[in-house]
C-alpha cells in the first residue's frame, strides 16, 4: 500500500502556493506509506538550462570538484547549489550527458531527475518531515507529484522511494507491482535505457522516457504500456507541459480525481483532494481502468 498524489494547475490562481497545497496532500497520505517519500515540482525554469537533481545519502560531498569536471566533459559552464544531502546541477548542456556521468563516475550519488523544468527530493522517513527538510511547502510552479511509499517487496531505502525518473522531465510515481519488470529491464537496456536500482517501478518511468524519447507523446506512451506492462498500477505521471493518469484493466489500485477550473487533483484517496482550494465545487470521478487521462498546459 502506497500513496500517491498530484496536482495539475490549469491557471496562474494557485501556481504560487503549488508546494504548500502539495505538502497538504502529501501530509493526508502519510498513514498509507510511513517508510519513506518523496515529490517532484515542475517550474518554469530557465530557457535554454537543464537542471540535474542529486542525491548522495548519509555522505558529505564536495560538489565543486564534481561540477568542474562536468564542465570539461560538456564545455558548457555548470554550477552547484546544495539541498542538505541533495544537489541540483545547472548547466546549458546536455542533462542526458550529465545524468550517465554522474551515474558512471560519482561513486555513492544516484541520478534523481534532470530536464529543464523538473526538480525531486526523496528520503526515508516521516512524509510530513521529508516534505519539510526540503520545503515543499515553500516552491512554486505548474505541477507536482508526490509519493509515500510502504515497501512490501523491497527494503526501505531512499532510492527505493519514489518518485522515478530516467528522461528529461518525465516522472513517475506508482502504486502497484509489475510482473515483468525483470524483463522488460533487459530490453529497455538495449535500447539504451539505465537503471540505478531494482525497482519495478522504475522501469515503468524507463518505458516511458524511451517511448518519448522515441517520438511518442505521453498519451501515445501510455497506449503503448497499456500492451507492455504487465501488473496491478495506478500510475500518475508528470512531463514538461503536462500531466497524466493511467490505471491498469483491473484497476484493483484506488485513485480519485478532481478538476475545476484552475486544477486538477490525484490522489489514492479523496481526503487528501478535500482540502484543496474549491475542492467541495470541483468535479470528482474514479478514472476509469485501461483509460488514459491528460491534460496539458498548452491547452
Amino acid at each position: 500500500m502506497c500513496g500517491i498524489v498530484g496536482l495539475f494547475c490549469k491557471t496562474e490562481t494557485h501556481r504560487h502556493e503549488l508546494g504548500r497545497l502539495t505538502a497538504v496532500m502529501l501530509r493526508e497520505m502519510r498513514d498509507r506509506g510511513p517508510d519513506s517519500a518523496g515529490f517532484a515540482v515542475y517550474d518554469p525554469g530557465t530557457d535554454g538550462r537543464t537542471r540535474v537533481t542529486v542525491l548522495a545519502e548519509g555522505r558529505e560531498v564536495d560538489w565543486g570538484p564534481v561540477a568542474a569536471a562536468l564542465e570539461v566533459v560538456l564545455d558548457a559552464e555548470v554550477t552547484v547549489r546544495a539541498v542538505h544531502d541533495h544537489a541540483v546541477f545547472t548547466t546549458g548542456g546536455d542533462g542526458r550527458t550529465v545524468r550517465q556521468w554522474i551515474i558512471d563516475n560519482v561513486a555513492g550519488a544516484s541520478v534523481l531527475s534532470y530536464g529543464d523544468q523538473i526538480e525531486l527530493y526523496k528520503a526515508v522517513g516521516d512524509p510530513h518531515l521529508v516534505a519539510e527538510r526540503y520545503d515543499l511547502a515553500g516552491r512554486t510552479g505548474t505541477h507536482a507529484l508526490a509519493h509515500t511509499r510502504m515497501a512490501t517487496e523491497s527494503a526501505v531505502t531512499t532510492n527505493g522511494s519514489h518518485p522515478f525518473v530516467t528522461g528529461a522531465d518525465t516522472c513517475l510515481v506508482h502504486n502497484g507491482s509489475l510482473s515483468n519488470h525483470n524483463r522488460l529491464r533487459r530490453f529497455l537496456e538495449a535500447q539504451g535505457e539505465s537503471f540505478q536500482t531494482e525497482n519495478d517501478s522504475e522501469v515503468a518511468a524507463g518505458y516511458l522516457s524511451w517511448r518519448m524519447r522515441s517520438g511518442n507523446t505521453i498519451s501515445e506512451a501510455l497506449e503503448g504500456a497499456l500492451g507492455d506492462l504487465d501488473g496491478f498500477y495506478t500510475f500518475a505521471i508528470g512531463v514538461a507541459d503536462g500531466f497524466a493518469i493511467l490505471r491498469d484493466p483491473i484497476a484493483c489500485k484506488p485513485a480519485v480525481v478532481a478538476e475545476t477550473d484552475d486544477w486538477v487533483a490525484m490522489s489514492s484517496e479523496y481526503r487528501a483532494i478535500a482540502r484543496l482550494p474549491g475542492a467541495t465545487d470541483a468535479e470528482i470521478w474514479e478514472p476509469e481502468p485501461a483509460r488514459i487521462y491528460a491534460w496539458s498546459l498548452a491547452a
